[in-house]
């Protein structure tokens, strides 16, 4: 019997796999527990829907990216430190200061573990900081450290 596996099954394969059970297996264990439906015409139709759906929907958000990689090019991030004598600075800014920041500037609703700081920034200057926006777009935002 034939199976569409509606989740991944370890010893058969991935979700949305048409593959080839027993007949016993498929009604006493894959069909009652969910795992998949039986592969008939009318499934197999539903499933290359789905996947055609998925696909444009995937499509889209990989746009989306792309259109916000280059909206956060053209922004530039004024984040404040205080700094001692002989222009020392006291602590440093890391991902949830930026994150904060262009929330407050800019309205950017940015998620601060996709901020990729290498290391926590302790000088003052002008930093591209990289931010994963998609599995395969990451964007680059201008942060400009200054004293307070």
């Amino acid at each position: 019997m034939q199976v569409i596996l509606l989740q991944d099954v370890k010893s058969l394969g991935k979700k949305g796999d048409i593959v080839k059970v027993s007949d016993g297996y498929a009604r006493n264990f894959v069909i009652p527990k969910k795992l998949g439906v039986e592969a008939t015409e009318k499934n197999k139709n539903e499933l290359r829907l789905q996947k055609a759906h998925e696909d444009k929907v995937a499509a889209q958000k990989l746009a989306d990216a792309k259109a916000a990689a280059e909206d956060l090019a053209s922004r530039k991030i004024v984040v404040k430190m205080k700094a001692g004598e002989n222009g020392k600075v006291f602590g440093s800014i890391s991902a949830k200061e930026i994150a904060a920041a262009a929330k407050e500037q800019h309205g950017l609703d940015l998620d601060k573990k996709k901020i990729q700081v290498a290391e926590p920034i302790k000088s003052f200057g002008t930093f591209e900081i990289p931010i994963k926006l998609h599995t395969q777009v990451t964007g680059k935002l201008n942060v400009v450290v200054q004293e307070a």
